[in-house]
């Protein structure tokens, strides 16, 4: 698969899995969708990688080290975001973690971290769509 068809994989796969995030949310699976929205976020940021780099992207989870490896200019409140949707990942996999987070994923919760998460996946794809056609 060459980078334009990696980075397009990235990209289509993203979308099908924010759908599958606001599915969760819709059902009150607050926790999954977060989740969920990790892995959109990761998936944008290692199509943003290989369309500049063309090369595969790196076996990484850490947002802000994917980011960062892709050169990509924010300020510190994205970095922070980023930093936070991180833990998503780590907290929903992991069985020590996981009650903890459960219990922490109110809707409350989920809303404003839903919407942190809609805030950084637009931004992505205003990088994506920024990005020159190799």
């Amino acid at each position: 698969m060459d980078s334009e068809e990696l980075a397009k994989y990235w990209m289509e796969t993203a979308e099908k899995d924010y759908i599958t995030m606001r599915n969760l949310y819709e059902t009150g699976d607050y926790h999954w969708a977060l989740f969920m929205g990790h892995l959109v976020l990761e998936k944008l940021l290692k199509a943003c990688y290989v369309k500049m780099m063309e090369e595969h992207a790196p076996r990484v989870h850490d947002l802000l080290r994917l980011a960062n490896l892709c050169k990509l200019e924010f300020d510190d409140e994205m970095a922070d975001y980023l930093d936070m949707i991180t833990t998503f990942n780590i907290n929903a996999r992991y069985p020590d973690l996981k009650q903890a987070f459960y219990k922490k994923c109110s809707q409350e919760f989920a809303d404003q971290n839903i919407t942190k998460i809609e805030e950084v996946r637009a931004w992505l794809n205003d990088v994506l769509q920024m990005m020159p056609e190799k």
